[in-house]
């Protein structure tokens, strides 16, 4: 790929974009200004990348030249040290480079509903949903994403039965679609005297929430509403009055609840944003299906039966089996630190869907 060539041309293209997003006509158009808008903010951040990468090459090259030239014993380590930061810098613009020119997917900027669900393991299973939730949470701080709670079930020892949120920001989709699929840990319980690793297991789906163009028709025949008293963990009532919502879609068996708000009528609000997320995604996989019954696997689909991620606390290593992709910083990645990850599962599914 020629980079500095590609970039020239969207650069171009991000000139007529602003021209256009000036025209009254265009600020009518709410569908065409959105589209032109995302566009705009996908161009804004090459732009930025780009210069970034370019000062941080030509710092370099100047920092090392003027290494040959000192004599100053101080001085050199000044150099010495700015040389090593910059070497450090620039790879990793120049990944964040490539990442961004991998041709965009039209749902990249779609909210996601992210949910998240104990599986294998009791317990440990629940902390570790807690602890997903917790480094989501700093991920999408560290991306300028909203985050917004849509429904949880807490665990009698801490963490979580079951979190969905939906996560809403540029690019949320093209980074957070990759997530869904088994996450298994291996640590070592406070619990366990004996010092042995238990190995537990959590699943994570990501869903594109619907937007006001997806034509997503659910009829309210087809649903069955359930009112309750809403609890917290251990059976302690959180709410005197039947405020929790449970909704069961016929057609597909689907059951959504959600007991976060203290009105009923904002709580059977969150459970529609989620089944229709997940009414959206049976129709996706279908058509997918549709498409290419032949091909074995459906790349980006988010198996959720698909063991995706292994992090082993012990060894501090986080290992993403597709990609074959194994560091030994979960400490970071757990603090939100999902950035290298993220980039090469978006160039190695994106790369893959263009072949």
């Amino acid at each position: 790929m020629d980079i500095e060539k590609k970039v020239h041309q969207l650069l171009e293209r991000l000139d007529s974009i602003e021209e256009e997003l000036s025209k009254p006509e265009t600020l009518q158009d709410q569908k065409k200004y959105r589209t032109l808008s995302q566009d705009h903010s996908y161009l804004s951040n090459v732009k930025s990348t780009w210069e970034k990468l370019r000062k941080a090459k030509l710092e370099l090259a100047e920092a090392k030249t003027l290494l040959k030239q000192e004599d100053d014993p101080e001085f050199i380590t000044v150099l010495e040290e700015e040389i090593t930061s910059l070497e450090k810098e620039v790879p990793k613009l120049d990944e964040a480079m490539e990442t961004l020119l991998i041709p965009p997917d039209p749902q990249d900027h779609a909210n996601t509903v992210l949910e998240i669900r104990a599986g294998t393991g009791g317990d440990e299973a629940a902390l570790f949903v807690g602890d997903c939730v917790r480094m989501y949470k700093m991920f999408s701080e560290k991306m300028g994403w909203k985050w917004e709670s849509l429904t949880s079930t807490e665990s009698d020892r801490g963490g979580f039965k079951e979190y969905i949120a939906v996560v809403g920001g540029p690019n949320v989709y093209r980074h957070l679609k990759h997530e869904g699929g088994t996450h298994r840990v291996q640590r070592i319980p406070d619990t366990e005297t004996q010092g042995r690793i238990h190995t537990s297991a959590i699943t994570v789906a990501t869903l594109v929430e619907p937007g006001d163009d997806d034509d997503i028709q659910i009829e309210e025949r087809d649903l069955e509403i359930d009112t309750y008293r809403a609890s917290g963990a251990g059976g302690q009532h959180v709410n005197t009055t039947d405020s929790a919502v449970r909704i069961t879609h016929v057609p597909t068996g689907v059951v959504v609840t959600s007991q976060e708000e203290r009105s009923q009528h904002k709580n059977k609000e969150k459970c529609m944003r989620v089944l229709k997320a997940r009414v959206k995604e049976a129709q996706d996989l279908k058509k997918r299906q549709e498409l290419d019954k032949n091909r074995s696997e459906q790349v980006g689909s988010g198996d959720r039966s698909e063991r995706i991620r292994t992090y082993n606390f012990p060894q501090n290593r986080v290992t993403d089996h597709r990609i074959n992709l194994t560091t030994y910083d979960l400490d970071a990645v757990m603090e939100g630190e999902l950035d290298n990850i993220s980039n090469s599962l978006v160039k190695h599914f994106r790369q893959k869907e263009l072949l």
